[in-house]
């Protein structure tokens, strides 16, 4: 199982060529972690979206948005120390959580995760 990192959702979304590694993957899911981002993204100017609202984006049919537990997952994100972006640690916490991959292009993210625990994009 693959969990999208909040730029490979945005590719993935747009039909962007650094999301096709992603194709044929099996399920993919997202993290309501990367929703939030994109709603500060939204609100900063920093972000446009083709989809008509976040929520539309968020139930798109090529991913899942998944829901973990939320302390487990804050539990969890108190072990990333490494990175200090709060969505960042919340992803690879989730990511943790479940086991998964982490499809990222985010070098610092890259270098964080083991290489079971990423999907380098």
């Amino acid at each position: 199982m693959i969990l999208l990192d909040t730029h490979a959702l945005v590719w993935l979304s747009a039909g962007h060529r650094r999301a096709r590694p992603l194709q044929g993957r099996g399920r993919l899911f997202a993290s309501p972690a990367s929703v939030l981002e994109m709603q500060f993204l939204l609100e900063a100017g920093r972000l446009r979206l083709r989809a008509s609202s976040l929520d539309a984006f968020a139930t798109d049919p090529r991913w899942t948005l998944d829901d973990p537990s939320a302390a487990g997952w804050f539990r969890k994100a108190c072990d990333a120390g490494w990175t200090r972006d709060p969505f960042d640690r919340l992803l690879v916490a989730h990511a943790r959580v479940r086991n998964w991959r982490l499809a990222t292009a985010d070098d610092h993210l890259l270098d964080g995760l083991g290489s079971s625990e990423r999907f380098a994009l």
